[in-house]
């Protein structure tokens, strides 16, 4: 155990510091949330312990550390680790405020392992650039100042929502999944672009922005996405066509599956988790 880490208490504990947490954790340090300083990470890798000690933030290797020094807990453990983590530490860290990142775990699941107070947050990496979109849900011990701290922590780096824990499983599909959906789309414009010519860094430049400022547009102007997709379609002009064989190819369909088969593979982790 660091001597340093011992003498202080940290705002937030992250038990995990891998791909997802990791994202919240360099989201946070962008927004100036809180110096980093204030934020300590037990992480079994070295690797990552080393990137994070360098910019800064605590780190150890022991979770019950984490747990013990920080004033909220973040679980950034894969799902399957979260429970044994939780019995591990509930005995000793008493009635904190605990906010879970997995998908596939449910909060009576974690409420039953330890006695903290739980929430669940579904992000996803976009959080690292502090253009996440997260879904808060609460668990039975949440009290409404979690929720104000769970939402000012979340919306310093992204939308914040609320939904009821039933919906999560649809979140953790769309939104925490959804990023690789949408590096498909992008990974697909750029290959048809690369098909007929363009250089490829070319085309993936080209791609890439065009999802970009298409987002941005659909988030600022508040209009449908069918309404902005009429601003850009001529009768019988290049949008149309493609359009046409997009509609053929099932393309709305295929992603549609996607959400659906993601948010099935969630709940069959939930049940596996108990």
């Amino acid at each position: 155990m660091d001597s340093q880490t011992t003498q202080k208490t940290h705002r937030l504990g992250f038990i995990g510091a891998g791909k997802l947490a990791g994202s919240v954790i360099r989201g946070l340090m962008r927004a100036k949330f809180c110096p980093p300083n204030e934020i300590i990470a037990s992480e079994p890798n070295e690797e990552v312990r080393t990137a994070l000690a360098r910019v800064g933030i605590d780190v150890t290797t022991e979770n019950m550390e984490a747990a013990e020094m920080a004033e909220v807990i973040f679980l950034g453990v894969k799902p399957a680790v979260v429970l044994p983590v939780l019995r591990d530490i509930g005995g000793v860290v008493g009635n904190k405020f605990a906010i879970s990142l997995a998908a596939g775990v449910r909060l009576d699941a974690m409420e039953s392992a330890a006695n903290l107070r739980f929430m669940r947050a579904l992000t996803n990496t976009p959080s690292a650039i502090c253009r996440a979109a997260t879904a808060l849900a609460r668990g039975s011990r949440t009290t409404n100042e979690d929720i104000e701290l769970a939402r000012k922590i979340f919306s310093a780096i992204g939308v914040v929502v609320e939904v009821e824990e039933e919906q999560i499983d649809v979140v953790t599909a769309l939104s925490g999944s959804g990023p690789a959906f949408v590096y498909t789309v992008i990974e697909a414009l750029a290959d048809g672009g690369k098909k007929l010519g363009l250089a490829s860094d070319v085309a993936l430049a080209l791609a890439t922005q065009t999802v970009l400022g298409a987002a941005q547009l659909a988030g600022e102007s508040k209009l449908s996405p069918e309404e902005l997709r009429a601003m850009v379609v001529t009768p019988g002009g290049t949008t149309a066509a493609g359009l046409a064989v997009m509609e053929k190819l099932k393309t709305s369909e295929g992603l549609i599956a996607a959400v659906e088969a993601a948010t099935k593979r969630a709940r069959e982790m939930a049940q596996e988790n108990l």
